[in-house]
């Protein structure tokens, strides 16, 4: 099987859907020898927000200790290889093939979904490489998420918020406990959450796993020196030491809560601050990318990936801080059918921008048109309507002023288009 045949394969998987349940992943394991028991010290993150960038700087720290790291997250932006890494690069697109080969008969006899064969193969790759750290970050939920088959040494819960409802629960206290299952016997738990009735949901599932937990805000606290483009400055107090002046090449300074979370599971697993320091400031060759990104100057353009309101509202908190640097504001977005892409509109108000809609390259995508109808109904006039991501910001960069903000924005699909698309001039 060729690299191109395993794509082939492997896409159509998307056909079955969301099935819960681990018994499809464990029996696709069986194939390649259960490796999830093979990989050395586990750090599982869940959360609706946050979860790739704590998964980044965490493995970009463990990396700059010295220890052969592994990374898997979803979805990815341009190659399907992105979705899994050995201190930093991506698997071969040979590895891909021969993986699937492997699995090809399990996972056609199992009707196993796209998501249970991907991770199948990220742990199959990750074991034979005889890493020392897989960090690994969930899917969706926790409970029954195809990554939940691992006993982890470290498990994080970023950030709790009203998204995936219709499998997860309609509740926080629901989707906590949800994401909180990851904690299992013989974990040490992290959260970042803040809201009293996920904090309880997730003290929960701790006390009955047995498990620590050590939580940002309670017993860590930080404080931000600068939030600039691409520069962030901050400052973490643990329970065992301050660290003062840690760099991130990030934008806004929401991601501190997901920073010190990186911070705090590297400080108990006994890494150095000379490790953390260089970890945080070289967090890029990880692979992590859209997340307020900047790609390019005059007009400067962020891309981001924030596709629920908790997200847009953060992204938003975060431009507002420069936001007085730039004449306008433009802002392209997409959105999947099954967001709340009426109130992600509403959270994006504030910033007084120029609206242009696009239909993201994905058949769950929200037509541009009813988006467009969307943001008029939230009383912006003289919204854009494009087909497609390369039409619509070639013509936001016809009339965009060099001074100018545009802002990518909505859905992972979209981001992944622009970064597909040739250099802008």
């Amino acid at each position: 099987m060729l690299y191109q045949e395993a794509l082939d394969f492997l896409y159509p998987l998307h056909r079955f859907g969301m099935k819960p349940g681990l018994d499809r992943v464990r029996r696709l394991l069986d194939v390649f020898g259960s490796p999830q028991g093979r990989l050395g010290t586990i750090v599982h993150i869940a959360g609706t927000n946050g979860k790739g960038t704590t998964a980044a700087a965490i493995a970009s720290i463990f990396q700059a200790s010295g220890k052969k790291t592994a990374l898997y997250t979803s979805p990815h932006l341009v190659d399907f290889t992105e979705r899994m890494r050995i201190d930093g690069v991506p698997i071969s697109p040979e590895k891909v093939a021969a993986y699937c080969t492997l699995m090809k008969d399990a996972v056609c006899d199992l009707k196993a979904t796209f998501f249970e064969a991907t991770t199948a193969l990220a742990f199959a790759w990750f074991a034979d490489e005889q890493i020392d750290v897989a960090v690994i970050e969930t899917g969706m939920g926790g409970r029954l998420d195809a990554t939940n088959v691992v006993t982890s040494d470290y498990a994080v819960i970023t950030s709790i918020g009203l998204d995936h409802t219709e499998w997860l629960g309609n509740t926080i206290v629901m989707i906590a406990a949800e994401k909180a299952a990851i904690i299992n016997s013989g974990s040490m738990a992290f959260t970042a959450v803040s809201s009293p009735e996920a904090v309880e949901a997730v003290e929960y599932a701790a006390k009955a796993s047995g498990a620590p937990l050590v939580r940002f805000g309670k017993d860590a606290r930080a404080t931000v020196s600068s939030a600039d483009p691409g520069r962030l400055l901050f400052s973490l107090s643990t329970t065992s030491g301050r660290y003062s002046g840690l760099e991130a090449p990030l934008t806004g300074a929401f991601h501190v809560s997901n920073l010190s979370l990186a911070v705090m599971v590297a400080e108990r697993a006994g890494i150095g601050e000379e490790s953390i320091r260089k970890g945080l400031a070289c967090m890029l060759r990880t692979g992590y990318r859209a997340r307020l990104e900047k790609i390019r100057s005059e007009p400067d353009i962020l891309l981001d990936v924030s596709h629920n309101p908790d997200g847009m509202r953060l992204t938003v908190d975060a431009i507002a801080v420069f936001r007085h640097r730039y004449r306008a504001v433009h802002v392209l977005i997409g959105m999947a059918s099954d967001k709340d892409a009426r109130l992600v509109i509403r959270h994006l108000l504030p910033l007084d921008a120029v609206f242009s809609a696009v239909t993201i390259p994905s058949v769950r995508s929200i037509s541009a048109a009813e988006l467009g109808i969307l943001m008029q109904n939230e009383g912006i006039d003289d919204v854009q309507v494009f087909d497609t991501p390369d039409e619509a910001l070639r013509t936001i960069l016809q009339y965009a002023d060099s001074g100018d903000l545009i802002l990518i924005t909505g859905s992972f699909f979209l981001a992944g288009e622009v970064l597909r698309m040739a250099p802008l001039s």
